[in-house]
This record gives C-alpha cells, sequence and structure tokens, in this order.
C-alpha cells in the first residue's frame, strides 16, 4: 500500500459510490420489532461482507442468533502502535408502515435531492458513507494512520443486545487495542440564525425501558369496580406522562450552553433554559431533551373480554436518565407512579460522558472547517443512545461523529423514527469528503 496522502485527497469515486450503496441499503429489509419477530440482520450483513471483501478487506460475519448477524473487519494502520480507532454502525432499521409514507419506505428512491427510505438517517447514510470512503481507500492503497476497526452491528434499535453487547461479550478480541470510537448522530449542521452549527455527541443519556404493573381485584365488567386495575394504571401513567422533571446542568450540557452564548453573544438565563432552547428551533425538542431526565409512556396491555374486569394492567415506558442522575430518575419515577405500582426493568443501560477535547476532537474540528469554513462544532448530549453504551464497556472513549451538512429548514430530528425519513445527496457527500479528511488524520 502507499503512504497515506495528503488530507484534501479526490474523494470523487466515494461521492459518486456512497449514493448506490445508500439505496442499496434501505432496500435491504432489516426491521427490527424488537421481538425477534423481524426478518433479522443477515441480509444487510452480507451486503456490506461483499461491499468489504470485494476490495480485498478479510471480513467476518458474526450471528449471535440465526439471523441476527454483525461484520467485523480490521484495516492495519500506518503506525499499529498507537490505539486502535472503531467505527460502528447499526443496519437494522425501525419498522415502517407504507401507507404512512409518501414515497415507499424500502424503495430507496430519490426526490427533491434526497434519499427517501427507513435507514435514511438511522443509520443507513452513515454506513453508506463509511462504505464509499473505505472501499475508495482500499482500491487506491490508501493507509490510516492507525488500525481501524469496522463493526456493522445488530439490534441497536432494540438495545443491542444482539449486536454490539453481543460482540463485546463474546468477541471482545475483535476490538483489542481500540481506545475511540465513532459512530451516529453527532457531526451534523444545526443552523440557528443565519450559522452553522455543528454537534458532536460526547455525551448520551441512559436508558431505562421499564414495565409498570398495576394489581387490582378481577371481576364482571357489570359490577362496581373500587379496585381496578386498569384504572389505577392508567392514572398512573397519566401522572408519569405529564410529570416534569427538574432541569439538572451536566458538564456536556453546561459547555453546549457556553458555545451557544458565544456564538450569538447572549446572556443565559438560569431560570429559563427552556427559553434558550427553543431558539434552536426543530432541534430544540432532541437538545430540549437533554435538559432534564424523561419518562414516556409509549404501550398499554390489559383485559382480553368486554366484560371482564381484568386482575393487572401493564404500561411500558421509555425512561431516559442523564449522566450523573440515574439514582435520582429511579427513585422520581417511583414516586410518581405510587408505591403500588410494580416496576420491571426491561432494558437497562448507563448513561455516557466524555470531554470535548484532545486529538482525535481536534481531527474532526479540522476536517468539518477545511469543507465549512462557517463551522463551528459544539459537544452535546444525544437524547436516546447507541451501541457506544456496550463498546465503551471495553475501555474506548466514544464520541458521535457521522458529518452531515443539512438544509436549514429540515427536521433532521423528526427523521429519526419518522415518516418520510430522507437525507440530502448533497449532504451524504459532505460527509463523505469529512470522513475521509478526518480519517486521514486522526
Amino acid at each position: 500500500m502507499n503512504a497515506t496522502p495528503d488530507p484534501g485527497a479526490d474523494t470523487t469515486a466515494a461521492q459518486a459510490e456512497v449514493v448506490g450503496l445508500c439505496q442499496d441499503l434501505i432496500r435491504i429489509e432489516s426491521v427490527n420489532f424488537g421481538d425477534g419477530s423481524g426478518p433479522g440482520e443477515r441480509a444487510a450483513a452480507e451486503y456490506v461482507a461483499e461491499k468489504l471483501s470485494e476490495v480485498g478487506l478479510d471480513t467476518e460475519i458474526l450471528e449471535s442468533e440465526p439471523g441476527r448477524a454483525s461484520v467485523v473487519t480490521r484495516i492495519a494502520g500506518a503506525d499499529r502502535s498507537r490505539g486502535a480507532l472503531l467505527i460502528h454502525g447499526h443496519i437494522d432499521v425501525v419498522p415502517a408502515f407504507p401507507d404512512q409514507w409518501t414515497l415507499p419506505p424500502f424503495a430507496g428512491e430519490i426526490q427533491d435531492g434526497c434519499i427517501w427510505g427507513r435507514g435514511a438517517v438511522d443509520m443507513k447514510d452513515t454506513d453508506a458513507m463509511v462504505l464509499a470512503v473505505i472501499r475508495q481507500w482500499m482500491r487506491e492503497g490508501t493507509v490510516p494512520p492507525r488500525d481501524i476497526v469496522l463493526a456493522f452491528v445488530a439490534d441497536e434499535e432494540a438495545g443491542g443486545t444482539y449486536g454490539a453487547r453481543y460482540l463485546v461479550d463474546n468477541h471482545a478480541e475483535k476490538f483489542e487495542g481500540c481506545t475511540e470510537a465513532i459512530s451516529e448522530v453527532g457531526g451534523f449542521s444545526l443552523t440557528v440564525a443565519g450559522k452553522r452549527l455543528y454537534a458532536i455527541e460526547t455525551a448520551q443519556k441512559g436508558m431505562a425501558w421499564m414495565r409498570l404493573t398495576a394489581h387490582g381485584r378481577a371481576g364482571h365488567g357489570s359490577m362496581i369496580a373500587e379496585d381496578n386495575a386498569v384504572t389505577a394504571l392508567c392514572e398512573a401513567v397519566a401522572r408519569l406522562g405529564a410529570h416534569q422533571f427538574p432541569i439538572r446542568m451536566t458538564k456536556t450540557m453546561q459547555a453546549f450552553l457556553d458555545e451557544i452564548a458565544d456564538v450569538f453573544g447572549i446572556t443565559l438565563d438560569p431560570d429559563d433554559m427552556d427559553a434558550t432552547i427553543a431558539q434552536l428551533g426543530s432541534m430544540a425538542r432532541m437538545i430540549g431533551a437533554t435538559l432534564r431526565n424523561t419518562a414516556n409512556p409509549t404501550m398499554l396491555m390489559a383485559g382480553y373480554k368486554t366484560n371482564v374486569i381484568p386482575g393487572e394492567a401493564h404500561a411500558v415506558v421509555d425512561g431516559r436518565f442523564l449522566p450523573g442522575y440515574e439514582e435520582e430518575f429511579l427513585e422520581q419515577v417511583q414516586e410518581v407512579v405510587g408505591e403500588n405500582i410494580a416496576i420491571e426493568m426491561l432494558h437497562h443501560d448507563k448513561a455516557l460522558e466524555t470531554t470535548f477535547d484532545g486529538a482525535l476532537v481536534d481531527a474532526m474540528v479540522a476536517a468539518l472547517l477545511a469543507e465549512d469554513p462557517e463551522a463551528r462544532a459544539i459537544p452535546y448530549t444525544l437524547s436516546g443512545g447507541t451501541d457506544a453504551k456496550s463498546f465503551s464497556d471495553l475501555g474506548m472513549r466514544c464520541f458521535g461523529f457521522a458529518p452531515l451538512r443539512l438544509p436549514a429548514d429540515l427536521d433532521f430530528s423528526g427523521m429519526f423514527h419518522g415518516v418520510d425519513e430522507r437525507v440530502p445527496i448533497d449532504g451524504l457527500q459532505f460527509g463523505v469528503r469529512v470522513l475521509d479528511r478526518f480519517l486521514r488524520t486522526c
């Protein structure tokens, strides 16, 4: 292989290929329903493995269960004594119902300069960008400055049990030497008052997916029921859904707000943080959720017949807690729903937080500035979670960096798990250029 060329290398081939790669991946219906009923990720994993093998990389498909497949490969770097960089992306997607969409969700069609389909931003776009860059590198003989490990994993949309968590618990040797990692939901542009900010994820909330259960006295539906499980559950769910957890200022949120204040020359009102966040437009929902813990009821289950009062009723809640506030969150949830409501943890994972500094961050910022001189990189907390939770257990410092330059009026946060998910083609090509620069200098 050749020595690493200048960071401003020609990425024409990768920019051209990324569109087709993204379309192909969207057309593979790797839907994850979260209950094991989906088709699994095997077809997507085989596609990724084939694209990497075509350019000479040795890949391995690892299955946690039949069909639940992930792909891992390693690219040797110029300085193998340095810590390796992990680039991980998931190849599963959440369900999509065609009758709700403008265009078919698994057709990968192009309209209005965008690729439409489930996974277009979460996260087959990033998978395609990484594949496009690496394929061009391998064809040209480019050597990264240090080892790069690629992991395209299953099951992220259901907590990673059959993907990243399985790999960490059973194949940790595949990630030997990895000290840092990058993945989704970071490096995207956010336009506020005509200024482009690029949000790099340095923290993410923890996960507490819970089942609430109310018990009551079963009986005939025609009789007076003073101990009705459905009524008790609904009252508890209503209280929790309406509850506003207190604002808690984490280190990352403080850094984010300090950057916002500096960019816009404003003085933040500590007593009205919601008003400050509201200025961020469509991103206010995602960023605003990182001011406090949240608990959203998402599913209700009770009864089996109209005239039978059930003995118990259940609700599922998506709980998310800020770094450092897990104990407080769990205590407050129990207090809000009441002592008579049982709480069972369905999926639980930690919050993460790292600092916005170091050589890797410097490389991210420099790559963004090279492609967008008006870029202002800022740290932020992701309101959701990623597979970084699992990979961090191997000692990696994890970031969200999947660069996209987006139109100012695009509701980017609304694309995640939303209807009419789509990604701008020029945004994808921007991401290819930034990733290429970043990986050559990291």
